[in-house]
């Protein structure tokens, strides 16, 4: 090797990179701890970016289809940008509140209805599972043991546990630690909200500001590659969050139909509440089932447990057929690779990475299916071997 100057620089930088790495390694502990620092003050502007990059996917909708074109006077072109976030935002509140205004009221006034049956529940739970039980012949067993352990329950056991256990425990800290989280959660989603809004008005000067900057430090070829990715990125997760919401209102509509037909109470509502849940992927929709059965539960009990066996059938139908072709279509995603990204974001990141899987894989496929496509053409590989 010729040790010029460029080549001792290099080596250099290898040996302070080793030097390093195995210090961190050594005191894995407190590089954790400090980047869980770092994250927590960085939280509120992750959060807002975050926000505006799903935002902009209807905002963009707003401006090209609403607020372009010869019809739109000048003065409108001008404000699109400001009109459009405000559209946009109008929209996604307007659906929370629709969706709260909806389900919260039914909510309380069927945990109280729950609150005021529990002193009868003793009597009423067996008369119940009798119905259960004649309704469903292949079940008696299982029900008369249901009724059986039911009745046998020592309720002033169970309360002196819950007291015990009240008294014995750090409840009211735990109670209080999750307040204070809770109340940072909500000041960091605010701040997060206001941060995306700046992104979100200022979107064209910070791309070009960061363009600039990757190209005035790095090299040409690097950053090209980068942006590639960033653009495959934001088109992956403008076709996702587009294919969701249709995936959204197909199981909606699937929940009213059905429901209508066999005449079960709230199926506008149940069927909203399953919708806009359902824009988590896959395992979304189980939120409104659980909350949509607590209410037909109060109604009739009997009614709850075929909503049970109507969610199971149509999310079978839903998670193996409808969603993904409609959602792997959008983003150009096989079938079987829109479950894997699913299940292994739900694994590595919860809810967000169940979001946020879907596109991302997307992009390495198209990345991993050219990279394919030029290795096979610069070995001149037979193509009768690859079919």
């Amino acid at each position: 090797m010729n040790f010029n100057k460029e080549n001792i620089k290099q080596i250099m930088l290898l040996i302070a990179f080793t030097v390093l790495f195995y210090v961190c390694l050594q005191n894995i502990s407190m590089v954790l701890a400090v980047l869980r620092y770092f994250l927590r003050l960085l939280a509120p502007f992750l959060i807002g970016a975050c926000l505006a990059f799903i935002l902009n996917v209807p905002m963009r909708f707003f401006e090209k289809k609403l607020f372009s074109g010869q019809k739109i006077s000048r003065k409108l072109r001008k404000m699109k940008r400001v009109l459009s976030l405000i559209l946009t935002l109008t929209v996604v509140f307007g659906v929370i509140v629709v969706v709260l205004f909806m389900v919260v009221p039914e909510l309380y006034n069927s945990i109280s209805a729950i609150g005021s049956e529990l002193a009868v529940a003793r009597v009423r739970v067996p008369e119940w599972l009798d119905q259960i039980g004649e309704s469903l012949p292949m079940f008696a067993n299982e029900v008369a043991s249901l009724k059986e352990s039911w009745l046998n329950i020592n309720w002033r056991d169970i309360g002196e546990g819950i007291v015990n256990f009240l008294q014995n425990t750090n409840f009211l800290s735990n109670t209080f630690n999750f307040a204070s989280s809770a109340i940072s959660g909500v000041a960091n989603a605010f701040i997060g909200l206001i941060f995306a809004i700046y992104i979100l008005t200022q979107k064209d000067t910070l791309s070009r500001q960061f363009r600039r900057l990757c190209y005035s430090f790095f090299p040409e070829k690097p950053v090209d590659w980068m942006l590639e990715v960033c653009r495959l990125t934001s088109s992956s997760f403008n076709s996702f969050l587009s294919g969701q919401c249709l995936e959204a209102f197909i199981l909606g509509m699937m929940f009213f139909i059905s429901m209508s037909i066999l005449n079960m109470p709230y199926a506008l509502m149940v069927a909203v509440l399953i919708a806009v849940t359902a824009l988590i992927p896959i395992f979304g929709a189980f939120i409104g089932c659980i909350v949509g059965a607590l209410l037909i539960f109060i109604i009739n009990p009997m009614q709850a447990l075929w909503f049970l066996v109507l969610f199971l059938v149509l999310q079978q139908i839903e998670g193996n057929f409808i969603y993904p072709r409609v959602v792997g279509g959008s983003v150009g995603l096989p079938s079987i690779w829109v479950l894997a990204a699913v299940t292994l974001g739900a694994s590595m990141a919860g809810i967000v990475g169940m979001i946020f899987a879907i596109p991302i894989f997307s992009v390495v496929y198209t990345l991993m299916r050219e990279a394919v496509r030029k290795r096979i053409e610069q070995r001149r590989v037979d193509e009768d071997k690859i079919k």
